[in-house]
């Protein structure tokens, strides 16, 4: 495992994130679920916003 990090939070924000841990579970795994997790709703998100687009502001691939 890399050298630890010190990342100051909130006491609220630290209180919220030990809610989140579940048994034996550590705060780096707890953070790398939340970032995968985000990551993934970002680009769900993105999916989204090109599925609503209307065709006309899309870019073809290659000329018909």
């Amino acid at each position: 495992m890399p050298a630890d990090k010190r990342i100051p939070v909130a006491e609220e924000t630290r209180k919220g994130l030990r809610e989140l841990k579940v048994p034996g579970q550590t705060y780096d795994d707890l953070l790398t679920q939340l970032a995968t997790q985000r990551r993934r709703e970002d680009v769900e998100q993105r999916f989204r916003e090109l599925e609503d687009a209307d065709s006309e502001e899309l870019t073809p691939l290659a000329d018909p």
